[in-house]
């Protein structure tokens, strides 16, 4: 008996008649023959887990203190940075007449790179920051003076933050 298979198939398609499945490559019908599958084998042994031994326990470092508050640097006249600038203080410059923050050469004081000095103008007189050698030092500032900015009004401040051994980014409330 010849069989009548569907016409316009599409590849993959399959027809199944008489107990048979034909399954079409896309030029023609080809017997599907199904075998039986065989048992499934034995499950082969567990390998061994190993876990290694512990190390030792490293010591304690040493105690420290913490400190979320800023100690006061108060100067009365122009200034120049000390190294102990940077560690949690603001260094206020209180003078009526214009005064300057200055920064000094890496040679002269090595602050590390990441260093921050925060300085505010307490008194009337602008002060200006400017590096104590300009070409040496580097400022970089977002002001009218990009290398010695000064801060806007009293009570200003602004952050001096060291970005590279002889460079520094001015920012805050600056003109």
């Amino acid at each position: 008996m010849p069989l009548n298979f569907p016409s316009g198939p599409s590849v993959n398609d399959t027809y199944t008649y008489g107990g048979q499945t034909w399954k079409w490559s896309g030029t023609t019908w080809n017997l599907v023959i199904v075998t039986p599958t065989g048992p499934t084998g034995p499950t082969g042994p567990q390998g061994n887990t190993v876990t290694g031994p512990t190390g030792p326990t490293g010591g304690t470092g040493p105690t420290g203190t913490y400190s979320d508050s800023f100690t006061v640097n108060a100067q009365t006249a122009s200034y120049t940075a000390v190294l102990a600038d940077a560690s949690n203080k603001v260094v206020t410059m209180d003078n009526a007449s214009a005064n300057t923050f200055s920064i000094p050469t890496n040679a002269s004081v090595a602050f590390p790179i990441g260093s921050q000095i925060t300085v505010a103008q307490k008194g009337a007189g602008q002060t200006t920051i400017q590096a104590v050698t300009a070409g040496t030092t580097t400022i970089n500032a977002a002001s009218a003076t990009t290398t010695a900015p000064k801060l806007r009004t009293r009570y200003s401040a602004a952050t001096c933050m060291k970005v590279d051994t002889d460079i520094w980014y001015v920012f805050g409330d600056i003109s």
